[in-house]
């Protein structure tokens, strides 16, 4: 099963946690899978886009982008969501703003 969250433009991830605490990138011989999708919405002003991760990750540290992990004031989301949340914060969303796509067909 897979899980998402919301994340404020100008942030970025940082330290990963599973069921047996820290990723540890030795034992899993990859890095965690946390993908921004091309989907967000905007509230109060904010663009929160949707990330989506694999099941094994519980945690996910948050921090704004060109701070580094000793910084005050960092964030861990604790509560990741179902797709089923993610769709339904999606469909309540007044604003919801993803890329336009891109015709890959040359005009004739």
């Amino acid at each position: 099963m897979v899980k998402y969250f919301f994340l404020s433009s100008g942030w970025t991830t940082g330290r990963v946690w599973e069921f047996g605490g820290l990723w540890n990138e030795v034992a899993w011989q990859r890095r965690p899978h946390i993908r921004r999708l091309n989907l967000a919405i905007q509230e109060q002003g904010e663009i929160l886009w949707l990330y989506q991760v694999e099941e094994s990750v519980l945690m996910i540290e948050v921090l704004p982008q060109g701070t580094t992990r000793s910084s005050i004031g960092q964030v861990v989301l604790k509560r990741l969501i179902t797709a089923e949340q993610a769709i339904e914060r999606l469909s309540e969303a007044q604003t919801i703003a993803a890329p336009e796509p891109q015709n890959k067909l040359s005009p004739t």
